[in-house]
């Protein structure tokens, strides 16, 4: 899919609508009937302090809103007040990459000033 870019037009701007405060949750979606729940068990201490190690690792996490794909002249013609179409709508939910791996979906919130995202589906790796 091409993206044609055109001289750059002033864009008309309009304040973004407020978004509600919220807190973040996680919502779970139950198909079907649920299935048992494992018996629980006491963490085994050992596993824990193996884990400690990695605590204060960093990992890069990024929230991603929609990609983009163009001819590198047309990224180079991008200018100031010009728009790329994203491959996601409004409203739809953004991805959660940890270290570039999709783990998590969600949706961006508004919390204290600053853009959040509340995750609403964990995604487990296929093995």
């Amino acid at each position: 899919m091409e993206f044609p870019v055109s001289d750059p037009q002033p864009v008309p701007t309009q304040p973004l609508p407020s978004l509600p405060e919220v807190e973040p949750l996680m919502v779970v979606e139950q198909v079907g009937e649920p299935a048992p729940a494992p018996a629980p068990r006491a963490p085994d201490p050992d596993s824990i302090d193996d884990l400690r190690a990695v605590f204060d690792v960093p990992v890069k996490v990024q929230a991603v809103l929609g990609r983009a794909k163009m001819p590198i002249g047309e990224l180079l013609s991008l200018r100031a007040g010009m728009v790329v179409d994203l491959d996601r709508r409004v409203g739809e939910a953004v991805d959660v990459l940890v270290n570039d791996r999709l783990i998590a979906r969600g949706e961006v919130v508004l919390v204290d000033d600053q853009l959040g995202v509340t995750l609403t589906e964990i995604v487990r790796p296929e093995r």
